[in-house]
C-alpha cells in the first residue's frame, strides 16, 4: 500500500468558514476531514473536534463544545422517524454526501447522558492493483462471470481495499450490473462501463436479511455481499453464485484452508456435507492476505497473498475433506496462476519491497522460505494426486 510523509494535524489547523447556506454545521468539518485526508472526526461535549489522519488522533483548532452545542449538530443530520429511532435507542447511524466530493458515516451515540458523534470518511478514490501491490493475478479472478470469491485475512489486512480495486476493474472493463451490500460502505463508486447500486445496512436497508431477500429482484450480475458472518448470510451469498452471478465475500481467516473450515463451522455438523459440495463447485478463488511493513521507499504496507484458483484438483480436494492439503496443491500449480504465501514472500524479498526479519514472521514455513532463498525447491508437486 502506498503512502506519502506522514501529515498531521496541528493543534491550530483552520476550518473553511461556515457555508452561507442551509447545510448542516458539520458540513465545514467535513470539507476539512476531505482536505486534511482525514478519515475519522470525533465530536463530544467537554472537547474540541479531533480527527484522525494516518492513524493518529489530533484536535483541531476551536473551543471545547457544549452538550446543546453537540445536540443541535446532529439533530440537524436527522429527520423525524431517525429522531424518534434516537430517541428510543441512543445511537443511530446517519449518512451525508457533500455533492462532487465524499461521503460521511455519522454514529450518532449517547454518552454519559449527552450527545457525541463518531464520523467515518467514506472515500471516492479507489487505488487500482498496481497502486496495491497486487499481483496480476486479480484481473484473471476479476474475468470470471460466475462463482463465489472469498477474500480472507485477519482485521486490518487490507480486504476490503482488495475487493474495492477488483469492483473498481469490473467497473471500468465490464458492462454489467454491481450491487453491493456494505455495513459500512467503505469506497464509493462512479459508474463507468457498470452500474453500480450501493446498498449500506442501516441507511439504505434496514438489516442485512432484508438486503439479501431482495438481491435477486434487482437484477445483479456482481454482488458484494461482505463479510460472512453466519449461515444465512453464506446461503445466499451460495444461491447467488449458483445462479449466475459472480459473488465477492470476506471471511476471517489465515490461509485457503482455514477459509473452508471457517465458512463449514457456521453450519450444524448435520448440514456440513452438503454445504461442503456446494462450496466445492461454486468456489471461483480464494485471495488470502497479510499487510506487511515495507521497507521500499514511499510504501507504507504492503500485501503478500495466497491465491487459490478454482480447478478440478481444487473441487476433488474439497469435497474429499482434504482442505488442509491445499496448501500443498497452490505450490504444485504456482504455474496456472495460484501463488503460496511463501512465494509471495520471496517475490518481496527479491525486490527489496519488505526486510527477510518481516517475512520470516509472516511465513507460514519458514524453513522453506530460507530454502527458496538459496534456491532449494521444496518439491512437492508428487503430491496431487494421490
Amino acid at each position: 500500500m502506498t503512502s506519502s510523509d506522514e501529515e498531521q494535524i496541528p493543534p491550530t489547523a483552520p476550518l473553511p468558514a461556515a457555508p452561507p447556506t442551509a447545510a448542516p454545521t458539520l458540513e465545514r468539518y467535513f470539507k476539512a476531514m476531505v482536505k486534511l485526508g482525514a478519515s475519522d472526526l470525533h465530536i463530544k461535549p467537554g472537547a474540541v473536534p479531533h480527527m484522525r489522519v494516518k492513524t493518529r488522533i489530533s484536535p483541531v483548532r476551536g473551543e471545547p463544545m457544549g452538550g446543546d452545542e453537540t445536540a443541535r449538530m446532529a439533530d440537524e443530520l436527522m429527520d423525524f422517524k431517525q429522531r424518534a429511532f434516537f430517541e428510543a435507542s441512543g445511537s443511530i447511524d446517519v449518512a451525508y454526501e457533500i455533492e462532487g466530493s465524499d461521503r460521511f458515516r455519522i454514529n450518532i451515540f449517547r454518552q454519559r447522558g449527552s450527545v457525541a458523534m463518531a464520523v467515518r470518511r467514506v472515500s471516492r478514490e479507489i487505488p487500482d492493483f498496481a497502486t496495491l501491490n497486487l499481483p496480476a493475478e486479480m484481473e484473471t479472478i476479476c474475468s470470471s462471470h460466475q462463482g463465489l470469491v472469498l477474500l480472507s485475512g485477519a482485521t486490518g489486512s487490507g480486504k476490503s481495499t482488495t475487493i474495492a480495486a477488483m469492483l473498481e476493474h469490473i467497473n471500468r472493463t465490464r458492462a454489467c450490473h454491481i450491487v453491493t451490500i456494505e455495513d459500512p460502505i467503505e469506497y464509493l463508486y462512479a459508474s463507468k462501463r457498470a452500474l453500480v447500486s450501493q446498498r449500506e445496512v442501516g441507511i439504505d436497508v434496514a438489516d442485512f436479511q432484508s438486503a439479501l431477500k431482495y438481491l435477486m429482484r434487482e437484477d445483479p450480475d456482481v454482488v458484494l455481499i461482505g463479510e460472512l458472518r453466519d449461515h444465512e448470510t453464506f446461503q445466499a451469498a451460495l444461491q447467488a453464485s449458483e445462479t449466475g452471478h459472480l459473488v465477492f465475500a470476506t471471511v476471517h481467516a489465515s490461509s485457503a484452508a482455514q477459509t473452508i473450515g471457517r465458512i463449514l463451522d457456521l453450519f450444524p455438523a448435520d448440514s456440513r456435507e452438503m454445504m461442503r459440495q456446494s462450496l466445492a463447485f461454486n468456489l471461483r478463488a480464494i485471495v488470502c492476505q497479510k499487510l506487511l511493513p515495507s521497507i521500499a521507499e514511499g510504501i507504507d504496507r504492503i500485501p503478500a497473498v495466497e491465491i487459490l484458483l478454482q480447478n478440478p484438483t481444487v473441487r476433488q480436494y474439497i469435497s474429499d475433506s482434504r482442505e488442509a492439503e491445499l496448501s500443498d496443491v497452490i505450490r504444485s500449480l504456482e504455474r496456472e496462476g495460484m501463488k503460496s504465501f511463501t512465494s509471495s514472500l520471496l517475490g518481496l524479498i527479491e525486490a527489496n519491497r519488505v526486510d527477510p526479519k518481516v517475512a520470516y514472521s509472516a511465513a507460514p514455513n519458514v524453513d522453506e522460505l530460507k530454502m527458496l532463498m538459496k534456491g532449494i525447491s521444496s518439491g512437492r508437486t508428487g503430491l496431487i494426486g494421490r
